[in-house]
């Protein structure tokens, strides 16, 4: 579980994926950005929202957590002398790294999933858009 969420991080390694490629599309629509397109240019507004909202969801997986007030984690143990540190090492705290590290690699699993979810309504609306400007 350590290997997984602590040193690996595979929630980062596809948030900064799809960070970039928001961030590509985004500034591809810039260029769109001057041109009379009406219900085009709707469907575009929807999808650059849509984008900026994985967007943000892409920044909150990646963002690092130190607030340190589980008792089980890095950020914690920083705070504290050598002393209180050897005082936590003397008790078995693997069920409570386990959970803590749970807890984080769920809730940037659910922000990832969301951002995706995001980023296809995007495609979706861009797709669309594409369409209208056909017809």
């Amino acid at each position: 579980m350590r290997r997984r969420c602590g040193r690996d991080r595979p929630h980062d390694g596809k948030a900064s994926l799809l960070l970039a490629f928001a961030g590509a599309v985004l500034a591809g629509l810039t260029t769109l950005a001057d041109h009379d397109l009406p219900t085009a240019t709707n469907l575009g507004a929807f999808a650059v929202a849509a984008l900026g909202a994985a967007a943000v969801l892409l920044l909150l997986v990646v963002r690092p957590r130190i607030g340190g007030h589980d008792r089980a984690s890095v950020p914690y143990w920083a705070r504290l002398d050598e002393t209180e540190i050897h005082a936590c090492m003397d008790g078995d705290t693997r069920a409570a790294r386990i959970r803590v590290l749970s807890t984080i690699a769920v809730a940037k699993f659910t922000r990832l999933r969301r951002a995706v979810d995001c980023t296809l309504t995007a495609l979706a609306l861009l797709a669309l858009a594409a369409i209208s400007i056909l017809l």
